[in-house]
């Protein structure tokens, strides 16, 4: 097949995270995004490499017999945000466990084929579940007019309204079609990725589901008129402070964010109104969050998920009276803690819980929601796994890992390792990852016991996996593997993200390309550690070209989001 090339055909299955395999009549197999297993669509190839195609989706010729005759919202197929809306919830459901089953029994060890797959537990709700949405300010088309909602599917500039999007509720509508009409009225303009010009660039809003809190920001460039800025936000405010809400506007918020990259990146908030948090409650227990705490977006499936976490744990820890836990209390590491929620949970049945999180807020929002439950055995550390580990006194007697979408460092993972605790609860959000570092734990003498699948975000490709694993003993006539990250090629994997990561972030968020050589040489000036020969001149007379200015700033922006600076 070429690049270009219109090709017809089945959807055999869909892989993990969305990766559909078109048959061709020919007996051709092409990856294409965004279809449905038994559609029959066409596709327009754009890859070809190493034996494999991947295609853009043209058209659906025949639906599947599993769709539904109409999606569950009018903005499917146009909005970037949910994949599967003409899918049965109870057909996502299964194919999302037999994505996951499959990569894992893909990295399973022979020895280890019996451990028990418990399926996927649904979500509560299956619409309306998000807590926290981040809609973007732009145009739908180009020079078209004011546009507030959600990426286009397939592109980096269009901007969709939605003001009937169907995983938030009314409250989330009203604040949408309020705040839009509102600058539309006064003739703003969005701020320009490309160009770096304009004012408007997100609306964050928030809504607790047990206390029906509500917090809403607007998130601005500085660039406008001295002087009318004052006014243009309390005119703002007033109007959000007089409309009707099933729940209860708590704080209304402004925060500035000059960044070239198309993120929320927080560089000053205003409150103007009310107070700059909400709280939300979790299995009994109470948590403060702020516009940029990390908290599971899915509060009522956050409970599925942790009680099931709580589950696999069982018998490890303590039953929970004082006296069981003061004679057989241990100490527990929560890593990638985020807000403490899961050391929380824990901290009744633990002598002891200490939890790691790479960005500060989050720390400071976990211990503060330790006081506001009245946990004292809860101790919270800000910094990166790899280096605060070999910083903390205490040995634990059981690890929980909740690491972001990328897993875990191989340096960091070698080191938990290291600990050899007899049980591991690992929690991830992208199960790629996860069978990457199941295949390093395996080889470390652990065995999967149990996985659990659940569903957190209906009609997206996403899933989150909850995996027991315990210290098994490697028989030596059957495995035996050695390895030493020394003889490692880890350029690829350098604090906190690979270099393909930061080039598809700078793309995405400035349309930006930037090579290698100009990764390094910004890392080199960051002080991050660069492959000693790694993009170096080949000799003392040979000139490179230097990152331009624009360039360096984007690479920046991205090193700043994988926590790298």
């Amino acid at each position: 097949m070429k690049k270009g090339q219109i090709i017809e055909g089945m959807v055999e299955c869909v892989e993990f995270p969305n990766k559909g395999i078109v048959r061709t009549e020919d007996g051709g197999r092409v990856i294409v995004k965004n279809a449905v297993p038994g559609q029959k669509v066409s596709a327009s190839i754009n890859k070809v490499r190493r034996g494999k195609c991947e295609g853009r989706l043209l058209e659906v010729l025949e639906r599947s017999a599993k769709e539904q005759p109409e999606a569950a919202c009018i903005h499917a197929g146009e909005c970037g945000g949910c994949t599967y809306q003409t899918l049965p919830y109870e057909e996502q459901l299964a194919m999302k466990a037999s994505q996951v089953k499959k990569l894992i029994d893909d990295v399973i060890v022979p020895e280890n084929t019996d451990y028990e797959f418990l399926g996927i537990k649904a979500s509560p709700r299956q619409q309306e579940y998000r807590n926290k949405m981040e809609f973007s300010f732009g145009d739908a088309y180009k020079g078209g007019p004011l546009a507030l909602g959600m990426h286009k599917r397939g592109s980096f500039y269009d901007i969709v309204d939605v003001p009937e999007c169907r995983i938030v509720d009314d409250d989330f509508h009203t604040v949408l079609t309020v705040t839009l009409d509102y600058f539309k009225e006064r003739n703003l303009p969005y701020y320009h990725k490309l160009r770096h010009t304009g004012y408007l660039r997100h609306l964050l809003v928030r809504k607790a589901v047990k206390t029906g809190e509500i917090l809403v920001d607007l998130v601005t460039t500085t660039q406008i008129a001295e002087g009318g800025e004052e006014a243009l936000l309390a005119g703002w405010k007033d109007v959000l402070c007089a409309a009707a809400y099933q729940g209860t506007l708590t704080g209304v918020l402004h925060t500035r964010n000059d960044s070239v990259a198309d993120t929320v990146t927080n560089e000053g908030t205003d409150v103007l109104f009310g107070q700059d948090h909400f709280y939300e409650e979790l299995l009994g227990l109470r948590f403060q969050i702020t516009p940029f705490s990390f908290f599971q977006t899915n509060s009522l499936g956050a409970e599925v998920l942790y009680e099931t976490a709580r589950e696999f744990i069982g018998d490890a820890l303590p039953s929970g009276t004082d006296a069981d836990v003061a004679e057989h209390g241990k100490v527990v590491f929560d890593l990638y803690s985020g807000t403490g929620t899961i050391a929380q949970m824990l901290a009744p049945v633990a002598k002891k819980v200490i939890g790691v999180e790479i960005i500060p807020e989050a720390v400071e929002a976990a211990k503060e929601n330790a006081r506001l439950n009245s946990l004292t055995n809860c101790e919270f550390i800000a910094g990166d796994v790899l280096k605060v580990i070999d910083e903390i006194e205490e040995k634990p007697d059981y690890i929980v890992l909740d690491p972001p979408r990328d897993g875990i460092h191989p340096k960091a993972l070698e080191k938990i390792i290291r600990y050899g605790v007899p049980q591991m609860v690992y929690i991830s959000c992208k199960p790629t990852s996860l069978a990457r570092d199941l295949e390093v734990l395996q080889a470390s003498g652990y065995e999967v016991k149990k996985v659990c699948c659940v569903d957190m975000f209906p009609a997206t490709v996403h899933v989150e996996t909850v995996v027991l694993l315990s210290k098994g003993e490697v028989d030596s006539k059957k495995i035996r593997v050695e390895f030493s990250l020394e003889d490692m090629d880890m350029s690829e994997f350098q604090d906190g993200a690979t270099y393909p990561q930061i080039k598809e972030y700078v793309l995405e968020h400035t349309g930006l390309k930037v090579s290698n050589l100009y990764i390094s040489q910004i890392k080199r000036k960051c002080g991050i550690g660069v492959g000693k020969n790694y993009n170096l001149p080949k000799s003392e007379d040979s000139r490179q070209p230097q990152c331009p200015q624009e360039k360096e700033k984007a690479i920046r922006e991205a090193f700043k989001y994988f926590g790298m600076i």
